[in-house]
């Protein structure tokens, strides 16, 4: 499938057999939040009834054609869906137009926005990416619509300074946003113009609310009364007694099934990943379905309700090593088929090396009708950690049960592992790669080169979800969506110089944070780069380093980079400490930039101990992630100054 890369003005048709899509508008992750929605427009580019804005307070359409699947955080950045049933969207209905609005604040904080359409798989079909947005709060990005009955995507880029009603407002939805009477719960009013047919349900007619509630933050029910350390409180999901393979597959399910009941914002995160829309969840486990002259048995059964439509997934889980198998994938995208069911859902420790990549190819043709998305239980973690830290739960009971779950995964009987296994060919493509005789074109490296690309993307999830901020594997555009070409960079570079690198962008950090594994040298090297102060002699603007690095550690390496092309010093930590001079002596030019770099031990097996190379590679991250980049921050210069013999007020007052 090919991606469609647009400008502003430029157009894409959809493939034909794409009948489902979400709409995801993604950002660099700040403290500005933005939120998506979708306005259903007729032949005069209005909306028919303001049920035809779907967004935060009204998350579907009137015929659950359109869906408001909420804002949240993956590896790939923040981002806000709209999912599309393209096959149920009304005659009436030429184009559905998709913006972002922010609550406070402006569109200019968050720089580049990307609008991607994506199919059921989760793979870019079309994107536009704008820089455009400044002083506006609502932008409208694009716009799906119909032409000669196929459908085409537009990327428009238009804004408003007037907000999200401002921009409903424009397209014929009536807004009341007046304050409501703290009895009366936000309300989710849908209006009919007085040419509407009788037959449809009255509504009330003051308009739409475009106010939201604040989310709130609970800290998790901890037990105060115990007399001893030792004293071990009961736990909700308990690891005694988990055995392995089909018993600890369905504990890991029902405990993910119950706490996704109990917990909605849990059950909200997790659904929208699924295309789900916000609605009351309810889960079944191991329900039989027949097929042929055989039986189907998901492990799980997931439904959602959101007024008269029931949203149906059936769920595939794989705990430990238990791998997926194609022929259980197609046997379930058949039932679901036949059942009109939504999506097939797979869950597993499997961390694809791309976003919309499945770990199990299976026949295409059996996605037309029903979509296959895939979850890691990384991000399962993740997003139970990210609602935890960050708020999203009102009820002390819900974060209660979240953070049981939040154990019990963690637990190593739980099943849900973290990556922990490069492929059975990591052995002989390591040796080749130290003797040498490693080529790029090796079916065997081209594997090794996809497990490694999981492990980065391992690396930003596990710090996503420590930091509660968004990290974020950083790729070259076409790598993001072309695979082969992707892995065969990657595969490139371990036969010419023997090496991986991952590079990690983390919000609010200096410098990204780069991760280089070098089997030759059978170590890990672990760099950022900064800019250094744009003022003050060099002595100075070493002086701003070391003052941040006062803990870091003295084999840190320490690299100046001078005005004066090719000229650069590189000493150890501790030696600058000793003698902060033997870096700028002699030196011509000013210090423009500073890396900073530390090398540790690199594990050699494939997977499964301390001593492994997977784990090798995450602890150096972690320990240079901590001890070095979260010390350093971005230089910042100190506010413009006043002259002493600028007048004030009063003394201009005075002489006149």
């Amino acid at each position: 499938m090919t991606l469609s890369m647009l400008s502003k003005g430029e157009n894409a048709s959809l493939p034909e057999d794409v009948q489902r899509v979400d709409v995801v508008i993604g950002w660099a992750e700040s403290e500005v939040e933005v939120d998506a929605s979708a306005l259903l427009l007729g032949e005069s580019r209005k909306v028919a009834a303001d049920s035809d804005f779907v967004f935060y307070n009204q998350p579907e359409s009137a015929d659950g054609s359109v869906r408001f699947l909420g804002t949240g955080v993956t590896e790939e950045g923040a981002q806000t869906r709209i999912a599309i049933d393209l096959a149920t969207v009304p005659e009436a209905v030429h184009t559905v137009a998709l913006a972002g609005s922010v609550g406070a604040g402006t569109f200019e904080r968050l720089g580049k926005i990307a609008f991607r359409v994506i199919d059921g798989t989760g793979r870019t079909i079309a994107e536009y990416a704008t820089a455009e947005a400044t002083t506006e709060s609502a932008f409208l990005f694009g716009e799906i619509y119909r032409r000669n009955g196929a459908w085409k995507v537009r990327a428009v880029g238009q804004g408003w300074d007037s907000g999200l009603s401002g921009l409903a407002t424009d397209f014929g939805v009536r807004i009341d946003d007046d304050p409501a009477p703290a009895t009366t719960p936000v309300a989710q009013p849908e209006v009919e113009p007085a040419t509407a047919p009788s037959t449809r349900p009255a509504t009330r007619n003051r308009g739409v609310r475009t106010a939201k509630a604040a989310a709130k933050k609970l800290k998790p029910f901890e037990p105060q009364l115990a007399e001893h350390d030792s004293w071990q409180p009961a736990r909700l999901f308990s690891v005694v007694g988990v055995g392995a393979g089909e018993e600890q597959e369905r504990r890991a399910t029902s405990a993910l099934v119950a706490t996704m009941q109990a917990v909605r914002p849990f059950a909200r995160a997790l659904c929208a990943r699924m295309g789900a829309p916000v609605g009351t969840f309810e889960g079944f486990a191991e329900v039989q379905y027949e097929l042929g002259d055989s039986k189907v048995i998901p492990d799980a059964v997931l439904k959602v309700v959101r007024g008269s439509r029931v949203w149906t997934g059936l769920l595939e889980v794989k705990t430990g090593t238990g791998k997926l198998k194609r022929d259980q994938l197609e046997n379930y995208l058949e039932v679901a088929r036949r059942k009109k069911y939504d999506v097939v859902v797979s869950l597993s420790n499997d961390i694809p090396a791309g976003p919309g990549e499945l770990p199990v190819e299976v026949d295409r043709r059996k996605l037309a009708k029903v979509a296959l998305r895939h979850l890691s239980w990384a991000e399962v973690t993740h997003e139970a950690r990210m609602l935890l830290s960050h708020g999203g739960i009102e009820d002390e009971l819900q974060a209660w049960v979240l953070s049981e779950f939040l154990r019990y995964l963690v637990h190593p009987r739980s099943g849900a592992t973290e990556f922990v296994d490069m492929g059975r060919h990591w052995v002989a493509v390591r040796d080749a790669v130290v003797a040498g005789t490693s080529r790029a074109s090796d079916q065997k490296a081209l594997q090794v080169a996809d497990a490694w690309v999981s492990l980065s993307r391992h690396l930003a999830l596990r710090l996503t979800a420590e930091l509660g901020a968004t990290v974020k594997h950083v790729l070259p555009r076409r790598h993001r969506t072309d695979p082969a070409a992707r892995n065969a960079a990657v595969a490139e570079r371990l036969a010419t110089d023997g090496s991986f690198e991952a590079v990690l962008r983390i919000p609010d950090t200096a410098g990204d944070l780069s991760v280089i594994a070098d089997l030759r040298t059978n170590r890990i090297r672990c760099r950022t780069t900064l800019e250094a102060p744009n003022e003050g002699t060099a002595g100075r603007r070493l002086s701003w380093l070391l003052k941040q690095l006062q803990d870091a550690p003295g084999d840190v390496r320490v690299e100046a980079v001078f005005s004066e092309r090719g000229n650069e010093a590189c000493e150890l930590l501790s030696t600058v400490r000793e003698n902060p001079k033997v870096l700028t002596q002699g030196r011509a030019g000013e210090i423009v930039s500073f890396a900073l770099e530390q090398t540790f031990p690199m594990g050699s097996r494939r997977s499964g101990t301390a001593a492994s190379f997977i784990s090798s590679v995450t602890s150096a991250t972690d320990a240079f992630y901590g001890s070095v980049v979260q010390q350093v921050r971005e230089w910042v210069p100190a506010a413009p100054k006043q002259s002493e013999s600028s007048p004030s007020e009063g003394d201009t007052a005075s002489g006149e």
